[in-house]
């Protein structure tokens, strides 16, 4: 069950089967995307993403799987990866508030979140080689480009578990919190957000998916940020913030461009 509330401009989704440690079948990714369709159909300025329970989301529910007539590729090809490009591509500001087991596509959400605060409690690795399996939904591009390819492999044949702290210490994620403050930690981060100047933060989130995805060099990135900080003068934001700096004033936002 995926739930979906949205207050104050801040849409809240919430991965909701704790028996099963909110571990997503075919159905479950429908409604998830159908939540993320409906916010920005609402047109929100921030986006929080927590599992309920012991669990973030401990990946795919294989509880009625039979690998003799699996469709991975239409699982993972067809469903999990159109959901991810859909996740990362959120225009506003998204975050996740991850604990206990972050696995497999569990991991790939926190992928595509912007931020991800995570417990000290979370779970995070590769425990796949004991089903026959490998890593999937991006887990092994996080892995290499943060850890490098001996910390990956290791990871990945020992089957063991990173802490929070661990994951990141080692540059996985943005901050670890004790699992008792981890979503009022994230929920605060997403509501500053949602009052902050969206228009700018989209800008910033468009120029890391361009250096991340299409590998831009030093002064073709300086080339795009003097193209977004132009395009970004036109914004009634940019206008505010400067009137608002002038006039020894805290700027208020209103996210339009």
């Amino acid at each position: 069950m995926i739930d979906l509330t949205i207050t104050d401009d801040v849409a809240y989704v919430v991965l909701n089967a704790p028996d099963k440690l909110n571990a997503l079948d075919q159905a479950a990714l429908a409604d998830l995307e159908a939540a993320y369709e409906t916010a920005e159909a609402a047109g929100v300025r921030a986006l929080v993403l927590r599992g309920e329970g012991r669990a973030f989301c401990a990946g795919r529910d294989i509880s009625g799987v039979d690998p003799r007539d699996d469709d991975v590729m239409g699982f993972l090809g067809g469903l999990v990866t159109p959901l991810l490009q859909r996740m990362s591509a959120f225009p506003a500001p998204t975050f996740a508030a991850a604990h206990g087991a972050c696995l497999g596509v569990g991991l790939g959400l926190l992928i595509a979140t912007d931020v991800v605060y995570v417990a000290d409690t979370a779970k995070i690795g590769s425990p796949f080689a004991n089903l026959g399996a490998t890593l999937d939904s991006g887990g092994h591009a996080l892995f290499v480009e943060r850890l490098g390819a001996h910390r990956t492999l290791d990871l990945i044949y020992s089957g063991r578990l990173m802490s929070g702290a661990e994951a990141v210490a080692s540059g996985l994620f943005s901050q670890v919190f004790p699992a008792d403050q981890v979503t009022d930690a994230t929920e605060r981060a997403a509501e500053r957000a949602a009052h902050g100047a969206t228009q700018a933060f989209l800008a910033s989130k468009e120029l890391v998916r361009a250096l991340r995805d299409d590998r831009l060099g030093l002064w073709q990135s300086v080339a795009a940020e003097n193209r977004a900080q132009a395009a970004l003068c036109d914004t009634a934001d940019y206008r505010e913030g400067f009137a608002a700096f002038q006039q020894k004033r805290k700027p208020v936002f209103t996210g339009r461009d």
